[in-house]
């Protein structure tokens, strides 16, 4: 009998987010309209008729608060307030009412974790005395020693080097990230409270969601001794950890699903939360929270029918139990982009080995086989579209662009580049800046039409054949293939209901109905295995007479459901 994965929840207006399609636009690297080499709102506006001829639901925005960038905007110095190199609180509107108006709902990134050091409350905090209540607000700890000159704890920050820094009158603040973005104390009213007024804000602007970063990290419980960095990594996370994934977190959450539901439709949320289990994940996503939870581990697969077949299942279990929806996401702001991931050779189970030792010697050519990259790549796209759930796509995808592997060290601006050795990174390789790269536009100019003034990060000149330039209207491209499929998928989605065929389903491939008596083939293999009978409705590449060649996906509609 073949598998049933089968989620029965009617849709309306306020479900919107459950089987959406999500362009995530990275704001500084998506177009520059003001021509100092950053992009911003204004160029955003400006390319909204692309944003809605692909055929997508809703765009993630990711930081566009003002920000001293040690972290590409994820260090916040103003919740409520838009990066003047980005944009004014009047543009953010315009581009909401016309995105709005072009069929596209909008959802914005929020960082609760951390603030920046430039925040008024840490600067408060800093010029107030040990034990007051603006210091309260964040995590400060008298440090060890005969005087106090040591750290609290011997903790790593993510991004390398200690999670403890230390203030002029002597005391140090815990940052499990960059220095410059100090952890917030969620146990404090005050910032519960603000955050609530932050939620309000975008939602009377008309926001239709949240993104939630480092979703896992806000509830903390700091014993008076401080487990060591070896204690602290042996701890289960089960919901009893000292920093990550504790079950506190939740009250956090179901306190902005109350705000949430004070709208019509309720705002919806996505939580990155990345912890052990799908089990701990699914905590996220409950109707009494934020709804749902990014599911990051296609993430880790290699391009296989066995792993890409374990994973859809467990995640579909999952959602079977807490009635959420599951994600997909292929790419985003943090990841070597499945392109390059798809064109390199297989992991193998390794989780260290996704592309990161390419990245580390400079994306050497002889080891990443462009095409098949992308051929795969195409065709896990089109298998990601054809599952029930959301799909989150990240801005250049749809161009085939690979990963900008050989840029000059003197212009990285990742956190986790500087801070770290190439061993130690937690995140691949030489950081995150290689899929951050400005996407083009054009075959030529400065800066491949992303602005008159260049672009903050250098773009190599191979971006010329994948600008919007070079594949719009073209028959085959990636652009129009995208277009293509999120337009049919419009169509075609129903029922969050799947169901393996498995008649077709072998070592190499993987083929599921969908409501509706359409059918999604994917051969992960080298060798072309036979087609389906059925109207083909789009392929990820040319079918060769009545065979799917290998690393293509195709969809069928075939008059008769197979049993």
């Amino acid at each position: 009998m073949s598998e049933h994965h089968s989620v029965e929840i009617p849709l309306s207006d306020a479900d919107w987010w459950r089987q959406a399609a999500v362009y995530q636009i990275y704001p500084r690297s998506f177009a520059d309209g003001t021509a100092d080499g950053v992009g911003d709102l204004t160029g955003i506006i400006s390319r909204i008729d692309y944003l809605r001829s692909l055929n997508v639901d809703a765009v993630w925005l990711s930081p566009f608060y003002p920000s001293a960038l040690a972290d590409g905007g994820y260090d916040v110095d103003d919740y409520r307030d838009v990066d003047p190199r980005i944009g004014t609180l009047e543009q953010f509107d315009e581009l909401v009412d016309l995105l709005h108006g072009a069929g596209i709902r909008v959802i914005v990134d929020l960082v609760p974790n951390h603030s920046s050091d430039r925040h008024a409350w840490f600067q408060e905090a800093l010029a107030s005395p040990k034990g007051s209540n603006a210091r309260e607000r964040y995590i400060f700890r008298d440090g060890t020693g005969p005087d106090g000159s040591l750290p609290p704890a011997d903790w790593e920050s993510i991004f390398g080097g200690p999670a403890w820094t230390q203030v002029e009158d002597g005391q140090w603040y815990l940052h499990s990230f960059a220095r410059e973005q100090p952890d917030f104390n969620w146990d404090h009213p005050e910032v519960r409270e603000d955050f609530l007024h932050t939620l309000r804000f975008w939602s009377d602007r008309g926001v239709d969601g949240f993104r939630v970063d480092v979703a896992q990290g806000l509830a903390k419980e700091l014993p008076e001794q401080l487990p060591t960095k070896a204690q602290l990594k042996e701890m289960p996370k089960d919901g009893t950890h000292p920093l990550w994934d504790r079950d506190d977190v939740h009250r956090i959450y179901a306190e902005w699903r109350r705000v949430f539901n004070e709208y019509d439709p309720p705002r919806m949320a996505v939580a990155e939360a990345w912890v052990d289990t799908p089990e701990r994940r699914a905590k996220y996503a409950t109707p009494d929270g934020l709804g749902q939870a990014f599911n990051f581990d296609l993430l880790e697969a290699d391009f296989t029918a066995a792993d890409f077949r374990e994973v859809i299942d467990f995640s579909l279990e999952q959602v079977e139990k807490t009635g959420s929806t599951t994600t997909w996401v292929l790419s985003n702001h943090d990841q070597i982009r499945h392109a390059t991931r798809y064109g390199l050779p297989p992991r193998n189970g390794s989780p260290d080995k996704h592309g990161a030792d390419w990245v580390i010697a400079g994306g050497p050519e002889e080891q990443l086989d462009r095409e098949l990259g992308i051929r795969r790549a195409r065709a896990a796209t089109m298998l990601e579209l054809a599952l029930p759930g959301s799909a989150y796509l990240y801005q250049g995808e749809e161009l085939g662009l690979h990963e900008v592997a050989d840029i000059p060290d003197e212009h990285r601006q990742d956190p986790a580049f500087w801070r770290t050795t190439p061993e130690s990174r937690s995140f691949d390789g030489l950081g995150r800046d290689g899929c951050r790269v400005p996407i083009p536009w054009t075959r030529g100019g400065s800066s491949f039409g992303f602005g008159e003034d260049g672009a903050h990060l250098p773009q190599p000149g191979w971006f010329a054949e994948h600008a919007v330039e070079a594949l719009d209207g073209v028959a085959g491209s990636t652009l129009e293939l995208y277009r293509e499929v999120l337009g049919l998928r419009r169509k075609l989605q129903g029922a969050e209901e799947l169901r393996w065929d498995e008649s077709l389903c072998g070592p190499d491939v993987l083929a599921f109905d969908r409501p509706g008596g359409w059918l999604s083939v994917t051969n992960f293999g080298e060798a072309p295995v036979p087609l389906p009978v059925g109207e083909v409705l789009a392929s990820s590449m040319p079918l060769v007479g009545d065979e799917i060649p290998g690393a293509t996906t195709v969809w069928l509609r075939r008059s008769v459901r197979s049993s």
